[in-house]
């Protein structure tokens, strides 16, 4: 199973990162109605952090998200009851509920595909935090030479004396001597 095709099903609801139990359900070879019943059968296994049901509100933002749905997902409105999120946590858990040698396969892939989306999040902080520190340096030093620059550009501040050879017709018009 690429892991591609998994992390694109891997959206962020609640600030965690879910996947919705149609998704899962496609993923194991199952139908969503046998994976929620499967669910609900073991509900103590998933507490509000491994699993929770989307508000109507939450569905219409996610459905307004994803451009393109398989057939017979997101058809009207609302779905005729809301999908379960899963968390890290909860798709791991399907794995003691789900005992076949697809969901465990599957599984794993999923949280393959957690571990390296993980990574490249941990990646892209640390790139950021150099970022703005390279920026800060930089910002530093551009001051620095805007500063030389604008000296080195403004016009005196007290007129200077002249120097050099003077001719009477550059000293006509002129009373300092």
């Amino acid at each position: 199973m690429e892991i591609q095709i998994i992390q694109s099903k891997i959206y962020e609801i609640r600030g965690q990162k879910i996947m919705l139990d149609f998704d899962l359900a496609t993923l194991y070879e199952v139908e969503t109605r046998a994976l929620k019943q499967a669910v609900k059968r073991n509900i103590e296994r998933f507490p509000s952090d491994f699993m929770f049901e989307l508000t109507k509100e939450e569905w219409k933002l996610l459905t307004s998200q994803i451009v393109i749905f398989e057939k017979g997902q997101g058809k009207g409105k609302y779905p005729k009851y809301l999908p379960f999120a899963f968390t890290e946590q909860g798709v791991s858990m399907l794995s003691t509920v789900l005992r076949s040698k697809t969901a465990i396969q599957v599984n794993i892939a999923i949280m393959r595909a957690f571990v390296v989306m993980r990574q490249y999040y941990m990646n892209y902080k640390e790139l950021k935090l150099q970022i703005e520190k390279l920026e800060k340096e930089m910002n530093l030093k551009f001051k620095d030479i805007y500063e030389a620059l604008k000296y080195l550009l403004e016009p005196p501040r007290t007129p200077r004396k002249q120097i050099g050879y003077k001719t009477p017709d550059s000293l006509q018009g002129r009373n300092d001597e």
